[in-house]
């Protein structure tokens, strides 16, 4: 527990983030919005858009935190996990929701936002010094 706590204290944003993605794609039942019934693709460019947000976040919080970067753990922690994350939102909307219906085009639409957020994580490292010591 005192692990989980840690993890909270340190990923408060990306906590949330991810506690808003399962909202989203669990229970949230989408307006119908008229206006934007025209743009093509536009629920793959929400999941590119949540997915590239919270994987950006996620690298934002553990470069503030961390004077050195671990690739090993970033690729668990800010690639792979939320690519496994929208795979298992995937299955439980096609098999366990009466509402929702799971899709491949998602989750590729989810691990490309993923990718992008990645490499502007990997951009923030570049040009922004870290703020934190470890």
């Amino acid at each position: 527990m005192n692990k989980m706590r840690q993890f909270v204290s340190k990923y408060p944003l990306s906590c949330l983030c991810i506690v808003l993605v399962w909202y989203l794609s669990i229970w949230f039942r989408p307006p119908r919005l008229p206006q934007l019934e025209n743009v093509a693709f536009i629920d793959k460019w929400t999941h590119f858009l949540m997915y590239g947000g919270t994987c950006s976040v996620i690298w934002w919080e553990y470069l503030r935190s961390h004077a050195r970067l671990n690739a090993r753990k970033l690729f668990l922690l800010a690639w792979l996990a939320p690519i496994v994350m929208s795979g298992v939102i995937e299955l439980i909307q096609e098999y366990y929701t009466a509402t929702r219906a799971g899709e491949w085009l998602d989750l590729a639409a989810n691990a490309t936002g993923v990718t992008l957020g990645s490499i502007v994580g990997l951009l923030m490292k570049a040009y922004c010094p870290p703020r934190h010591k470890e």
